[in-house]
């Protein structure tokens, strides 16, 4: 049998298909990935039109594809880093139109396991802890679609070199920005001058002389011998699909060219255009049925008007992300009671579940008429749908109907704080360590509130059941419908009295002036009741009031304070680590306000940095018992009284 034309044929297929894609020792190009064996994890995968996917369109999810070997960087003796060339076509799908994040990262790391990352704004580079360490050993050039605050974004498109973290060491904006239109990158570093160039433009323009951006760095303190080539994507709220069309590279010479008309299509994501037929005819139509249903089709509008959402000019610039009310009433399943999560004086909330993105979310329904009025909502809305901390609850958006506000936010499975405290819904008893992390996650959340965001943010209603816990019992201060805002550097104005009755500073009610220090004081009686698992004004079996402040107090000053820590820990608790929160509550709560500690040094007492100033009971004082009413009088003016209280220390 004559094998000649069968092989002459298979040499042909394989020459064909490799066509696509080259590679040797110090270079290569992908124009297209089908076939091409790439390191994947995550929820990378390549689509078998040969688009490397970095994402899916799920939400809170990462991938990275990586070239399958490593390349040898350093030149000997020297160790200094080669030079070296990238290319790549890239594209960005965003679900909801302008709601972006959080983009794509090229990479250059010494090792390709990137397991120990986090999604979301953390882009599967890095996780909350190790941000800029220089055990990292990365380089990454960063297209990111999302401003984050914590690490210093310029805007919310730009581009970012990031060594070792994503606090960019140098960044621009970036300079095309248009929906679902591939676009390529071109990423070069010179060994010898240590200048790295980062050039962008849509795929069917040549590259532009002039770099996007240029910055000089020397890679040879963070790269090793051997480098991993590849990229790094990740999604957080919103649905996003994050795509590679080709790829190459190469060591002390160009990068291949990539042949752009090999590369796959995109898929398609919106609607299918219309025929031509259609666009004609429709009009024709839709003029027919106004004619012969005009007086139904008014009655039908001026119906759904009853129940149309409403739409203000502040919600423009102010509005994080709005949903219909149709997708809220899905996702709770038309509202019904057995998603009902619980009832406060400003309304009701509901666990529920959006159609498209299974996000789990809580649904906040207020009345007009509620103590909530438009004015704190309006607060709400400008204030958690800005603010990012891992201690904060997530505002996803919102939504207006006539009588009728809805918040919308991240789902947190465990509840509130005093759920646990007073062991409502037989709700285990939390362990020391879980109180202790609680008291230092919201310390944490305060102190960016009050000196780390680009405003001071006063939430003036802390309390345990506005700490919501997520899966691992982690603390998010949430509820910020009585939130105010100003600039640093300014007094807050003059306002009504808000919050709840036993975490009202004392002197708050006779000026009428909230500031970082009246929080500061509802965030020290939180800490008593958090450590004692008691209210800030209870009552005996006899009807008496009994002051937290003050029986802790007591306690302190015969020399035994450890005797009120919660007795559902039956001892289970570390002694010093008690006694700093003790005498942590009774500083934050002191009467006299420039006696407070702020809350920077409040994480610089619970982080150990140092110590806390100690409580010397052989002062004169004031009885704190009458100073806790919350009632209108002035601390100042009080000389003397049977309750010794001097709590040296403060600001």
């Amino acid at each position: 049998m004559n094998h000649l034309p069968f092989l002459r044929h298979l040499i042909l297929f394989i020459a064909l298909n490799l066509s696509a894609f080259a590679t040797s020792q110090d270079q290569f190009v992908y124009s297209g990935f089908a076939g091409v064996n790439l390191i994947l994890d995550g929820v990378a995968t390549v689509t078998p039109n040969g688009l490397l996917e970095l994402t899916n369109g799920t939400v809170r999810l990462k991938g990275h594809a990586f070239h399958p070997t490593p390349f040898q960087f350093s030149k000997t003796p020297t160790g200094a880093v080669q030079s070296f060339s990238a290319s790549y076509v890239f594209a960005i799908h965003c679900v909801q139109p302008h709601i972006y994040g959080h983009g794509i990262a090229f990479l250059l790391a010494a090792s390709s396991d990137f397991s120990d990352t986090m999604p979301t704004q953390y882009m599967g580079l890095i996780n909350n802890h190790n941000n800029g360490n220089a055990t990292n050993h990365f380089f990454a050039v960063e297209l990111d679609t999302n401003q984050n605050v914590e690490f210093n974004d310029i805007d919310n498109n730009h581009v970012g070199i990031d060594i070792n973290g994503l606090t960019s060491m140098s960044s621009s904006s970036a300079g095309y920005f248009e929906d679902d239109n591939e676009m390529q990158a071109w990423v070069e570093y010179d060994g010898d001058s240590k200048q790295i160039n980062v050039t962008l433009a849509p795929i069917n323009m040549a590259k532009p002389i002039k770099p996007l951006l240029t910055t000089t760095y020397n890679l040879s303190r963070v790269l090793t011998d051997m480098v991993y080539v590849g990229f790094s994507s990740s999604t957080g709220s919103f649905m996003a699909r994050q795509y590679v069309l080709g790829w190459s590279f190469g060591v002390n010479k160009p990068a291949p060219a990539i042949d752009i008309t090999k590369l796959a299509k995109l898929p398609r994501e919106g609607p299918k255009p219309r025929s031509k037929i259609l666009e004609i005819v429709m009009p024709i139509l839709t003029a027919a049925f106004v004619i012969v249903v005009g007086t139904i089709f008014i009655l039908l509008v001026r119906r759904r008007l009853r129940y149309a959402e409403l739409r203000e000019n502040w919600e423009v610039e102010f509005g994080p992300h709005r949903f219909s009310f149709k997708d809220l009433f899905r996702a709770t399943e038309r509202f019904k009671n057995k998603n009902l999560l619980g009832v406060g004086g400003f309304g009701r909330v509901y666990k529920g579940v959006l159609p498209l993105s299974k996000l789990k979310i809580a649904v906040k329904r207020i009345s007009h008429d509620s103590k909530q009025g438009m004015k704190e909502f309006v607060a709400e809305i400008v204030s958690i749908g800005h603010l990012q901390h891992r201690n904060l609850v997530k505002l996803h958006g919102y939504c207006r109907r006539k009588g009728e506000l809805i918040l919308v936010y991240e789902y947190m499975s465990n509840g509130s704080l005093d759920k646990y405290l007073y062991d409502q819904e037989n709700k285990p008893t939390l362990t020391w360590a879980q109180r202790f992390r609680i008291i230092k996650g919201i310390a944490s959340g305060l102190l960016y509130l009050h000196e780390e965001w680009e405003k001071v943010v006063l939430h003036r209603d802390i309390k345990p059941s506005n700490v919501l816990l997520d899966d691992e019992l982690n603390a998010r201060l949430g509820d910020f419908g009585l939130a105010r805002l100003y600039d640093h550097g300014s007094d807050p104005q003059t306002t009504h009295v808000v919050g709840t009755i036993g975490y009202l500073a004392p002197k708050l009610a006779r000026t009428n002036k909230a500031s970082p220090l009246t929080d500061v004081y509802a965030f020290g009686m939180l800490v008593l009741e958090v450590t004692c698992g008691r209210k800030p004004i209870d009552r005996t079996a006899q009807g008496n009031q009994i002051m937290l402040v003050d029986w802790v107090l007591d306690r302190w000053h015969e020399g035994f304070p450890i005797d009120k820590v919660d007795t559902k820990l039956q001892g289970g608790y570390n002694v010093d680590e008690a006694c700093l929160t003790l005498k942590l509550g009774l500083l934050c709560s002191h009467p006299f306000i420039n006696l407070r500690p702020n809350m920077r040094q409040v994480m610089q007492y619970l982080n150990g940095d140092i110590p806390p100033p100690e409580i010397n009971p052989t002062h004169t004082g004031f009885n704190l018992l009458s100073l806790m009413q919350n009632k209108d009088f002035d601390p100042e003016s009080m000389t003397n009284s049977s309750t010794i209280s001097d709590l040296s220390g403060g600001r």
